[in-house]
């Protein structure tokens, strides 16, 4: 008997891992071996469980997705990881498989389209949910703008997309669970890399990248 596809899940919110074990439970092939709630913890797991594929949000306190992913593959470079998110725009798709990501759905998607991703990256494969990745050219400005934020480390990209958005340092500090000084002093370095002085101008560049909706 074939062995199953074993799975490790990594969703701050134990509701939503919930969902994802009831979903795959549904699939004969896949096996969710272990959960964790934040980055560091999947690094770990990782390494201790070694399953053949990681489930994985974005938005997570800690060190974060992006971060999370990039620890792991510079661990172990034939890692699969499936990103499972609710950011739909391009440039996370960019950034999660420059980081070294199989595969990218949305949390928006069929619920049978969890599965079929699973299997594909598991037997060697990439899969990214149809529609995430546009081959329409864009413009000078935006390309522009993507080769710079394509600069920021992961974190720094958290704490950018959350300034862009509005949130206080406070308030940023809080989401990822960082100190207050430690995201003043991301905010200056993100600012420096940039060329900008206000967050008016971060959520310029957060638009026309297409990072932020309008």
């Amino acid at each position: 008997m074939r062995a199953k596809i074993s799975v490790l899940l990594v969703d701050d919110h134990a509701v939503v891992r919930a969902g994802f074990r009831m979903l795959l439970a549904a699939a004969d092939t896949i096996a969710v071996i272990a959960e964790a709630e934040r980055g560091e913890a999947a690094c770990q797991l990782y390494l201790e469980k070694q399953p053949d594929v990681i489930v994985l949000d974005l938005s997570m306190p800690g060190i974060g997705g992006l971060e999370t992913i990039r620890r792991i593959c510079s661990r172990d470079s034939h890692a699969k990881i499936l990103v499972f998110s609710v950011h739909d725009e391009s440039v996370y798709v960019h950034r999660a498989m420059t980081a070294g990501a199989k595969g990218y759905i949305t949390k928006n998607t069929a619920p049978g389209i969890l599965s079929v991703a699973i299997q594909t990256i598991a037997e060697g494969g990439v899969y990214i949910e149809d529609g995430l990745i546009k081959d329409v050219p864009v413009k000078n400005s935006e390309t522009e703008y993507l080769s710079i934020i394509d600069a920021l480390t992961p974190r720094e990209f958290d704490v950018f997309l959350l300034l862009a958005k509005g949130l206080t340092v406070h308030k940023v500090a809080e989401e990822l669970c960082l100190g207050y000084k430690t995201v003043a002093n991301y905010g200056t370095q993100i600012k420096n890399k940039l060329n900008v002085s206000t967050v008016a101008e971060l959520a310029h560049i957060a638009m026309v990248s297409g990072v932020m909706r309008r």
